[in-house]
């Protein structure tokens, strides 16, 4: 039996991690259309369709393109699913927070396309790199105290994964209370005193849409007494690096991290 043939053949991503990780297995033929913001692979924007945003879909198009599934990322894009779905359009929608979870997508991502063994095999790579990094991380005398920006205006601290992926990369989020809420409006900093009052070492800001810029953050008003400000210890992680919650942040995002977690120790050890 070819088991390649039971799964989804025509697939729709609203999203741009389920088609970096089809790419990775080998099946980007499937792909018939994706979200206008993948920019993982660079490939994929040249070769498939873009027929989505994050909150809004061109439901007309998709549905001209005869997907026989949709992969769809959180209650966000549940009304473009929803009318999907009314269309008859088969529909799966991820809701991936944790570390944990966004393997458990990229399991059943792969299952469904026939490819289960080659996801085992890559999802173990990656963790066994994850816990290289622990405990390289555990070697550190000392762990920076980290403000993770998602968005500026107005701030929000960085969701649940990147808190996780902070910690595995050496770091301290300064935030990890607001990290297990699942939705941005309730990781809202209202206060900018409360950021400068935990005294980060190091900031990364990573925003949807438009840049982030370290020298913006140097000056605005009272954060002069920041450490991380002080010592100009601020710096951008692009959003397709580490916001998206597929092989990305777990890869090339969690790296970045690592990287400059490592720089700063090596200078306060």
């Amino acid at each position: 039996m070819n088991l390649n043939a039971l799964g989804p053949q025509r697939i729709v991503c609203l999203t741009e991690e389920t088609t970096e990780w089809l790419y990775a297995l080998g099946q980007e033929h499937r792909i018939v259309g994706i979200s206008g913001y993948t920019v993982r692979p660079r490939r994929a924007r040249e070769e498939k369709p873009k027929v989505s945003a994050f909150l809004s879909a061109k439901i007309d198009k998709i549905l001209d393109l005869k997907p026989d599934c949709v992969f769809g990322f959180s209650d966000l894009q549940a009304d473009i699913a929803a009318a999907l779905i009314r269309a008859g359009v088969q529909v799966t929608v991820f809701n991936q927070r944790s570390v944990t979870e966004i393997f458990s997508m990229l399991y059943q991502v792969g299952a469904m396309v026939g490819q289960a063994d080659q996801a085992i095999q890559r999802i173990t790579q990656m963790q066994a790199e994850l816990k290289r990094m622990s405990e390289h991380a555990a070697t550190f005398k000392r762990r920076p105290r980290v403000y993770f920006e998602e968005w500026d205006g107005p701030h929000i601290s960085g969701i649940r994964w990147v808190s996780e992926l902070i910690e595995i990369a050496g770091g301290q989020d300064i935030f990890p209370e607001l990290a297990v809420q699942p939705m941005g409006k309730d990781r809202i900093i209202a206060d900018p005193q409360q950021i400068v009052d935990r005294a980060p070492d190091i900031i990364i800001g990573s925003l949807c849409g438009k840049k982030f810029r370290p020298e913006s953050v140097m000056q605005r008003p009272g954060w002069q007494g920041v450490p991380a400000v002080q010592s100009a210890q601020v710096f951008e992680i692009k959003s397709a690096d580490i916001l998206q919650p597929g092989p990305a942040a777990l890869t090339d995002g969690v790296a970045q991290l690592h990287q400059i977690f490592e720089r700063w120790e090596q200078q306060h050890a």
